[in-house]
């Protein structure tokens, strides 16, 4: 019979091991963005074929979370997460082997796939793990381990393209080598959801959140949506940018680029941590919106210093946005409704992660790669605009009643 003590250690080492695996999960997902130069100057493909395969990722991604959102609510975490690593493994070989596109958007898709399964159940394990005098923390992780893994991932793959050796293959290996230390952790990890009949019919895919939880929710969805645009433009275009409009061929320029963005995500979710997730949407939202637009001024101008100071605002507002999300879900769910509801709160960020990265590869080959970059920060500032807006309404209807 274990003490209290030891299980108050054991549920803090697994919480630990589960933000742990979401950075590295993340990491991969962000490794190929400074590769995607690289990439284009050995196949000599355009940037419409660029975004059709971080399309092609954000595919299996949702694909993932539409169909196995939910699985591990019913058949436990610990099986959902095997499998899910297993993928990843399979997909992170293809890429080490990886010779041409097809090769390369066949090991996206696995790797959507698989990050889809992994994201939505480790969130629920966050929430499981978390320790009953420290309620919250899994919505603090859950905000900074996504947006680290990002900047850790972007940031050491253009290390490695600029210094390391064999820039296409190495950090493959490397990312491998976590999903075996990955599997490990996980087949000592305790299972924290109990089996419930109806795993089958959970994998019909499914998009709403529970009646009750949809007031919580509503407010959170524009703020989210702006980030996860402006993420999607650094991701799948950053360094692209950086190459053609500010004039840096660096390799390591492309990691930075996303790093700027997510990296200071990460370190605000972490200082805000302990503020409150409904004071964050506000603020969120304003800085999201203002960095772009200074961000916007450094297009136009092309000042590298506009650009980077724009960046830092909107990461700012980035990690904001994100714990403002992820609090509040982790906060409202019941546990037999956190898998789903972290499946539905990806499924939109993805969405908007993806679908205008996507128009804009497509705009690039046809207008230019500057022309598309404005038109899609002033989008990214209409949005924030429209959140701020939604805000502030809900603000006045709310404050009568708490009067």
């Amino acid at each position: 019979m274990t003490s209290p003590s030891s299980e108050i250690r054991s549920r803090a080492l697994f919480f630990t091991a589960v933000g742990a695996i979401v950075m590295l999960f993340l990491a991969a997902s962000s490794a190929p963005s400074p590769l995607y130069v690289v990439y284009q100057q050995m196949w000599h493909f355009t940037p419409t074929v660029l975004t059709v395969v971080f399309a092609i990722y954000v595919a299996g991604l949702l694909g993932s979370l539409l169909v196995v959102g939910g699985l591990s609510d019913h058949v436990g975490r610990r099986p959902v997460l095997f499998g899910a690593i297993l993928l990843e493994s399979v997909a992170l070989v293809l890429f080490l082997l990886a010779g041409d596109v097809v090769v390369l958007s066949t090991a996206r898709f696995l790797q959507g796939i698989a990050t889809g399964a992994a994201i939505s159940t480790l969130g629920a394990a966050l929430v499981d793990f978390e320790a009953p005098h420290a309620r919250g923390r899994a919505g603090v992780v859950n905000s900074v381990a996504p947006t680290a893994g990002l900047a850790l991932g972007a940031l050491g793959t253009g290390a490695l393209v600029q210094f390391g050796p064999s820039p296409t293959r190495f950090v493959y290996a490397l990312l491998l080598a976590g999903m075996g230390v990955a599997a490990i952790l996980v087949a000592l990890m305790p299972e924290t959801s109990e089996r419930r009949p109806g795993a089958v019919a959970s994998l019909r895919p499914v998009v709403g959140v529970p009646a009750r939880l949809r007031a919580d929710v509503a407010p959170v969805i524009p703020v989210m949506l702006a980030s996860w645009m402006l993420g999607g433009l650094y991701l799948s275009l950053g360094p692209s940018l950086a190459a053609q409009i500010f004039g840096m061929s660096s390799h390591l320029i492309g990691g930075v680029v996303v790093t700027l963005l997510c990296g200071t995500g990460a370190v605000t979710a972490f200082v805000l941590r302990r503020t409150s997730a409904v004071r964050l949407l506000g603020p969120a939202a304003a800085l999201l919106g203002g960095g772009t637009l200074v961000t916007l001024v450094g297009i136009w101008s092309g000042q590298v210093a506009l650009g980077v100071l724009g960046t830092l605002v909107a990461g700012v507002g980035f990690g904001a946005a994100a714990l403002a999300t992820f609090g509040t879900f982790a906060r409202i769910a019941a546990p037999h409704e956190r898998g789903a509801l972290f499946a539905v709160a990806f499924v939109l960020s993805y969405l908007a992660f993806s679908l205008p990265a996507v128009a804009a590869g497509f705009a690039s080959t046809a207008f230019g790669l500057r022309i598309t970059a404005e038109v899609y920060a002033v989008v990214i500032v209409a949005v924030t605009a429209l959140a701020l807006v939604l805000r502030t309404v809900q603000s006045r209807r709310t404050a009568p009643a708490s009067a």
